[in-house]
């Protein structure tokens, strides 16, 4: 085996979540627009892992779970890795199925697809609950039922203790959410995996999540650049693009450095070789105090609302009662 696969550990740092079980702090968001075929991605993931990468971010509606798993399979197949724990694999559980009843049979369908005993995190995708048998993403508004925020962990914490995920945790949750979540749970959550970036910084979510123990993982650390709904707020950033000829490191390992100091983890999402390569170079340099506050500086906006869970008869009438005023 190469040096370069022996010293990953180096590369990607682990922090040790409340539960007590080891995350690497940069994740390979496994979802993509367009989406690769099965055995393009495969390919993908079996290169990430001998990149160093060994945190793979997953989920039931992201339709690469099989994907992920015949990599996992195939690396331990040819000696990338040597056994199914030196990874971490997260998934989530969708809308549709984010009731009591549905959490341990979607769990279940997950780790069929994956070809997997047991995933490292579970998350509650998002605060939101959808009719089962809906249509994924294109569901009828009058689908979107209230969520049972206590019910619906109480099966994750289930699922928890009969051994099928080593942690559980949330995405999408904000402050309040979680403290409602908080006053009931016997199993704190672990992560709480949301939007965040230098244009969306999270003031009020990070240090909160770190009062109660919680990671906060970022996904969209670069904005979705490129991504129909995504910004150019992050990659086209003026601060940020002065600060990377300065150090001469790229835009996008700034941002991602930026997020590290916060004490956040953060899935990064590139499928090209060298990029994914780039986006883990980030551990050996840092940024200085004078050029984290120039980054205080970048103007503030949530990137991506949730519009599709807005309904005026469902449970979330509008943006500011999703995210709880915090937009």
């Amino acid at each position: 085996m190469s040096d370069k696969m022996e010293n990953f550990d180096e590369r990607i740092p682990e922090i040790v979540l409340n539960s007590g079980h080891k995350m690497p702090v940069v994740g390979l968001g496994c979802a993509g627009h367009p989406m690769p075929q099965v055995e393009q991605l495969e390919s993908i993931f079996v290169d990430a892992m001998e990149n160093g990468y060994r945190h793979f971010d997953t989920a039931a509606c992201y339709g690469t779970e099989e994907a992920l798993g015949k990599a996992v399979a195939k690396a331990l197949e040819i000696g990338v890795i040597k056994s199914r724990d030196e990874l971490f694999i997260t998934s989530k559980l969708w809308c549709t199925e984010a009731d009591h009843d549905l959490v341990h049979p979607a769990l279940k369908q997950t780790l069929g697809k994956l070809g997997l005993e047991y995933l490292d995190l579970y998350l509650i995708h998002w605060p939101v609950r959808v009719k089962h048998g809906a249509s994924t993403f294109n569901f009828a508004k009058d689908e979107i039922l209230p969520f049972d925020i206590h019910g619906t962990w109480k099966a994750m914490e289930e699922c928890s203790i009969l051994g099928f995920t080593k942690s559980i945790g949330l995405s999408n949750f904000t402050c309040e959410k979680i403290s409602k979540l908080l006053e009931n749970a016997t199993i704190p959550p672990v992560v709480n995996q949301v939007e965040m970036n230098v244009g969306w910084q999270q003031r009020k979510l990070v240090p909160f999540c770190k009062e109660k123990g919680i990671r906060v993982c970022a996904w969209s650390p670069l904005g979705a650049y490129g991504n129909s709904w995504g910004t150019n707020a992050v990659m086209e950033n003026p601060i940020l693009q002065e600060l990377a000829a300065s150090k001469s490191k790229t835009v996008a390992q700034v941002a991602l450095r930026w997020i590290y100091q916060q004490g956040a983890s953060l899935i990064v999402k590139s499928f090209n070789k060298e990029r994914m390569k780039q986006n883990i170079q980030i551990f050996d340099w840092e940024l200085t105090e004078e050029e984290m506050d120039r980054i205080l500086q970048i103007p503030q906006s949530r990137g991506f609302g949730g519009d599709m869970f807005i309904h005026p008869t469902g449970p979330y009438k509008s943006v500011e009662e999703l995210w709880d005023g915090d937009i």
